[in-house]
């Protein structure tokens, strides 16, 4: 399958967005995973994506920001808060995607309503995001569907852009959709944004539980780190893929 690489051309982008939102303040902290084990954790139809024999899982902490339909203004208070995922990466008919295996965030109406619509994985939490003296903090704490009290605390520092990202850059942040269940069935949404800015960053703290909470191994230094003060997204309602 062909990487889908961002040009600024029509064809790439979201025709009929539902809604469009912003990702903000987000550090991008990969692992290396034998390929095999996420495989085993894919619903028929996704195969794990890998690059150089690895697959890869993430944990992405940001801020999500001016949630909006695709027309009309922000939802006030209840279109802004803090997430935290564990995503990794697939192929499936629809092409490259992202596979969420957890969603943290700490508004309890989007829990309900992404679990209902989207039948994404989402989890009510307590959530901070602090910024001070260029560095980032971001904690969460599980509170439903748990397993609550599952934590994770994480503070970087960004550094300098990437001018020239590596392969691997490319392939930890350049995916244009997301592939869910509606029911026993597997569904795909297209996401339009610009290509990431993207930072080195130092990372500074990680108390992690969400990973192993998730069915990966955790505990170990990640593999790759980045930073991006984030984007502007459009996108689709989920189809049978």
């Amino acid at each position: 399958m062909a990487e889908r690489i961002w040009t600024g051309d029509p064809a790439f982008r979201v025709d009929k967005a539902v809604m469009t939102q912003r990702w903000l303040y987000l550090s991008a902290i990969h692992w290396r995973v034998d390929p095999q084990r996420v495989q085993a954790m894919l619903p028929s139809g996704l195969e794990v994506d890998v690059i150089d024999g690895s697959a890869w899982v993430g944990l992405i902490p940001f801020q999500m920001s001016d949630i909006r339909a695709a027309i009309g203004p922000p939802i006030p208070y209840l279109g802004t808060f803090p997430e935290t995922n564990i995503r990794t990466y697939v192929t499936g008919s629809k092409g490259p995607g992202v596979w969420f295996n957890s969603l943290d965030i700490s508004r309890l109406v989007p829990v309900v309503t992404a679990r209902l619509t989207y039948r994404l994985p989402y989890i009510w939490s307590k959530m901070s995001i602090r910024r001070s003296e260029g560095r980032l903090e971001y904690e969460c704490r599980r509170r439903w569907p748990g397993p609550r009290g599952t934590r994770s605390l994480v503070s970087i520092e960004p550094g300098e852009r990437i001018e020239e990202p590596t392969r691997l850059d490319h392939f930890l942040s350049a995916r244009w959709g997301l592939y869910t269940m509606l029911g026993n069935r597997l569904a795909f949404a297209e996401v339009e944004h610009e290509p990431w800015p993207l930072h080195r960053a130092n990372l500074l703290t990680l108390e992690d539980e969400l990973l192993t909470a998730a069915g990966y191994p955790g505990g170990g230094m990640p593999d790759h780190v980045m930073f991006s003060p984030g984007v502007t997204v459009r996108i689709e309602r989920p189809h049978l893929a």
